[in-house]
């Protein structure tokens, strides 16, 4: 065994660097869990045998793993905050800051409260429901942010 220490991802497979890329762009409080990421890859690897094995062709039996691997993970509640600092609190919030700050509100009891009372499927984006989401997340940050992010 070499004497450098391996990285815990060094192991992950495809479809495992894959999700985890996606997932430290787009849901970066999930990126840490190996065991979500570990089980997605092997989802998706199985998926992809399962189209092969049953005559599909290359492209089909990708698509197949793709949508097991990112199932629920398009529509990402973190660039949702992000944006809103961005467009709604520029002049509170510096663009350099927001990440962090969406991060960090990604884990107050407040916040996650609202995002639980929708169904935040792949196309939510594409609902009416997303712009009441959009309305209740700005005033919730407003509030947030007026207590000092408590």
């Amino acid at each position: 065994m070499s004497d450098k220490q391996q990285s815990p991802y060094e192991e992950l497979s495809y479809y495992g660097l894959s999700l985890l890329s996606y997932l430290r762009d787009s849901h970066p409080e999930l990126a840490v869990d190996r065991s979500f990421i570990a089980g997605r890859a092997d989802r998706a690897a199985e998926a992809y045998s399962d189209a092969i094995r049953a005559g599909s062709s290359h492209t089909a039996a990708e698509a197949a793993a793709s949508e097991e691997l990112y199932r629920r993970l398009h529509f990402s509640p973190y660039n949702t905050l992000v944006h809103i600092l961005w467009d709604e609190f520029a002049s509170d919030i510096s663009e350099e800051a927001a990440r962090a700050v969406a991060l960090r509100l990604l884990t107050l009891p407040a916040l996650r409260d609202v995002l639980a009372k929708y169904d935040l499927a792949d196309d939510f984006a594409a609902t009416p429901e997303y712009q009441l989401l959009y309305t209740e997340l700005v005033g919730t940050v407003q509030i947030l942010l007026e207590d000092g992010l408590q």
